[in-house]
């Protein structure tokens, strides 16, 4: 199978408003965006953030409640929650670093670095950390869209939900975690869903991009 161009691919997706909840989306498409995120870059390779993959009916309908009832998560099969580390800690920095020494070996230049790392991020209020580590989430999540559409999957990024409520319904507080953003994985609704045939919006190049040269 010949891989589709990334123009075409951008141009296919789109912020899908309905799902048809008789379609499945198979594992092995879900692990490729999965593995997608994985392997996203993040400051300093921390990852600092989870994913909860969540399939269960009842939970995706609590989520969804808090949600503001929007039917993708619930008509969609998969839905992901993107958690942020609620801060930075010298033992969440050190399990980077035994990664990092496990892969590449136990290089002196390592520690200096992550050493550094550590003076410059614990001392820092939780909250500044929090939204640090959150931006790093969205960098996955970017890549997470662009993957999903890789695999003809369809998919909506989502803000507008209660993180508190989420964090309840997941139990993420208790581990150190906050919600970020929600990314429903389904089928578009062709018959159904009111955005599918209406045309792309983009500002132009020109207004976009400045070149400094």
């Amino acid at each position: 199978m010949t891989a589709k161009p990334l123009d075409d691919l951008l141009n296919w997706r789109y912020a899908t408003k309905k799902m048809d909840p008789s379609k499945t989306v198979p594992q092995e498409k879900v692990d490729a965006i999965i593995e997608a995120i994985r392997m996203s870059p993040t400051s300093s390779g921390t990852q600092p953030f989870e994913v909860f993959v969540v399939t269960n009916p009842d939970v995706r309908s609590k989520i969804a409640e808090a949600a503001g009832g929007q039917a993708q998560i619930t008509d969609g099969s998969h839905t992901l929650v993107f958690a942020a580390w609620d801060n930075y800690t010298a033992e969440r920095i050190d399990e980077v670093v035994d990664l990092n020494v496990a892969a590449r070996g136990d290089l002196p230049m390592l520690h200096a670095y992550y050493d550094n790392l550590k003076s410059n991020y614990v001392p820092r209020e939780a909250e500044v950390n929090y939204a640090h580590a959150a931006r790093q989430a969205y960098i996955a999540l970017g890549i997470a869209l662009v993957a999903a559409a890789e695999q003809e999957v369809d998919s909506t990024p989502m803000e507008g939900f209660s993180s508190e409520a989420v964090d309840t319904i997941l139990g993420l507080k208790e581990r150190g975690l906050r919600s970020v953003v929600l990314m429903p994985l389904g089928y578009r609704d062709e018959a159904g869903d009111w955005l599918l045939q209406m045309s792309k919006v983009r500002k132009s190049r020109d207004t976009l991009i400045t070149e400094v040269n």
